[in-house]
């Protein structure tokens, strides 16, 4: 299972970016897929998730209403559709696969087996 993610850059405060993350060896339709972060000096935490329907998705309190999570099946590929961006949203992003199919997802990354190489995004103020 390989997770490639791209789309991440230099924005200025207020901006927006769009990452992608490309999925082979798991089949979306039946995998819930994440989004986490690690910021300078923090642990890695939970940003967004989509159930492998695509129906329901769940955003942590700190990106909710900036933060938009979608995913192609067609492409077998999840977004992050970031807004309004802020300094604080400064990380490397990682996409995340859930380590089972057909589960519901949680924010927990033990839930998810696959994980992206991480791209990163700099919010400059």
């Amino acid at each position: 299972v390989q997770l490639q993610a791209f789309g991440g850059g230099l924005v200025q405060s207020g901006g927006s970016l769009t990452l992608s993350c490309k999925v082979s060896g798991r089949t979306l339709s039946y995998y819930a897929t994440a989004w986490f972060r690690r910021a300078p000096g923090k642990e890695r935490e939970f940003v967004a998730y989509i159930t492998w329907t695509g129906r329901t998705t769940y955003y942590a309190d700190s990106v909710k209403g900036r933060v938009t999570i979608s995913k192609d099946n067609t492409k077998n590929t999840v977004s992050l559709q970031m807004n309004s961006l802020k300094s604080e949203d400064t990380a490397v992003y990682y996409c995340a696969v859930a380590a089972e199919r057909l589960r519901t997802p949680t924010i927990r990354e033990d839930d998810y087996g696959y994980w992206g190489q991480g791209t990163l995004v700099t919010v400059s103020s």
